[in-house]
């Protein structure tokens, strides 16, 4: 396995992986910091408590996700974050469950693009 990714594949897989940054880091943030107003949107669908943990473990799966030791773990906890956000969605009858469907694609393919090892375990064209 020693071909090279091609450099727009590997700059597309971090742009990806970027994308999530500009999603997850904000909401780390707002969950973490608590700024003045942020906790009495929250608590009209959430309970407060559950804010600072959710925060926590956003930012952890996100600097997961991008260590390259830790990255395939750093997804799988990504797609299954996002996948109880599909069910907080679907419960909430709002039609929004399509964007954490997509987020998760978007992170999976940011790692597909840059990663050898990855695309070795689930060829899409065969050789």
């Amino acid at each position: 396995m020693t071909d090279t990714i091609p450099k727009w594949q590997r700059v597309t897989g971090w742009v990806l992986s970027g994308i999530l940054a500009l999603l997850f880091l904000p909401s780390a943030y707002f969950k973490i910091a608590q700024p003045k107003g942020f906790v009495e949107e929250w608590s009209k669908t959430y309970p407060a408590s559950s804010a600072l943990p959710l925060g926590i473990i956003e930012l952890t799966m996100f600097v997961l996700y991008l260590v390259p030791k830790t990255r395939y773990l750093g997804g799988l906890v990504i797609l299954a974050y996002l996948g109880g956000a599909v069910a907080t969605h679907v419960h909430a009858n709002d039609g929004k469950f399509f964007v954490p469907v997509i987020v998760g694609v978007v992170a999976w393919l940011g790692l597909y693009f840059r990663d050898r090892k990855l695309r070795a375990l689930v060829p899409l064209v065969k050789d």
